[in-house]
């Protein structure tokens, strides 16, 4: 979405492409709906040609889908590098909150994205797979902050499943209401309902 500090000129203008085409992509698809767009119409919109598409994403799906492809290592640093004695719960707030916050600051291009991924089967898979990556990312991130196994203690995938299952019905609400409520206020809300089952303390 944006050029990062301490990026080359050749990363900043690969980046540039890289925007534009997602971009092209997401107004087409936004317009049109996702089958009905083709590369060829994403590219013609953008101004590249269908090579220099391909040396970005594998497919028009890669090209939503990439919007999101931060979100996984955003959550797990925002995790690690909460405070040691904070408990699971609010560490995990902390952490989903990241991509949450991330999508109410650029609300209208990442309810168009949202909306695509939740209403088109193909992309929604694409989604909850990534999602089981990042469960596991946080799995072993948790596990590491509380002394536990997560290959062979239940509790670290499930409070890390369970606090993207949070994120996911955030995000159908947020969706549904075409941005109208405050997905940061959706979440916080959510968590009140799961955090006692994310707390072994509690649990």
């Amino acid at each position: 979405m944006s050029t990062r500090p301490g990026q080359t000129l050749a990363q900043r203008k690969r980046q540039l492409v890289s925007d534009e085409l997602t971009e092209a992509a997401l107004q087409l698809l936004a317009l049109k709906g996702f089958d009905a767009v083709t590369v060829d119409e994403i590219v013609a919109t953008a101004g590249v040609s269908k090579r220099t598409f391909f040396r970005y994403f594998a497919s028009k799906e890669d090209v939503v889908v990439q919007f999101l492809a931060d979100m996984g290592a955003d959550m797990r640093t925002g995790l690690a590098g909460r405070p040691a004695a904070e408990p699971p719960a609010q560490a995990l707030l902390h952490a989903v909150r990241i991509p949450v916050t991330t999508c109410a600051a650029h609300s209208e291009r990442a309810l168009r994205v949202v909306q695509l991924i939740l209403r088109t089967p193909a992309l929604l898979a694409r989604f909850l797979e990534r999602q089981a990556q990042w469960r596991d990312d946080l799995a072993e991130e948790l596990a590491r902050r509380v002394g536990r196994d997560a290959e062979t203690d239940l509790y670290p995938r499930l409070a890390a499943g369970t606090a993207l299952t949070a994120f996911h019905v955030v995000l159908q609400r947020w969706s549904a209401s075409d941005a109208a409520q405050d997905p940061v206020a959706l979440l916080d809300e959510a968590f009140t309902v799961v955090a006692p089952a994310l707390d072994p303390a509690r649990g």
